[in-house]
């Protein structure tokens, strides 16, 4: 029989789909924000993002209501399947690690944790 392997991460997980606009050095970019806790989040994307880069993600509500963080990419994912009717499909992601948040517009961005984790 096969053990579970035990969970390290420490923060709970909201897996549910929702649209996020992320601002690079290049530009804006619309992606799918999935599986997002206090300290991360995972993204779908259509282009892809340089590991260690910083970048504003913001969520907007159905209600107008919006919010920004900084994040930095730690990992990538790339996947590349065959679909029922025979054509290859593919999916892009990325791994994000929240920084800090944007408290207003007037003011610079709320520090989360100043300590760069490594793993």
């Amino acid at each position: 029989m096969f053990e579970r392997p035990q969970e390290r991460r420490s923060h709970l997980r909201f897996d549910k789909v929702f649209t996020v606009y992320l601002t690079t050095q290049d530009g804006m970019m619309r992606g799918v924000g999935r599986n997002i806790s206090a300290r991360g989040m995972f993204v779908e994307v259509r282009d892809s993002v340089g590991l260690g880069e910083k970048l504003k993600v913001t969520f907007a509500g159905e209600d107008g209501t919006e919010m920004t963080c900084l994040c930095e990419v730690r990992y990538q994912v790339a996947l590349s399947f065959g679909r029922k009717d025979g054509r290859e499909g593919s999916s892009r992601g990325v791994g994000l690690r929240i920084v800090a948040y944007e408290t207003q517009d007037d003011a610079p961005l709320l520090l989360v944790d100043r300590a760069r984790v490594m793993h």
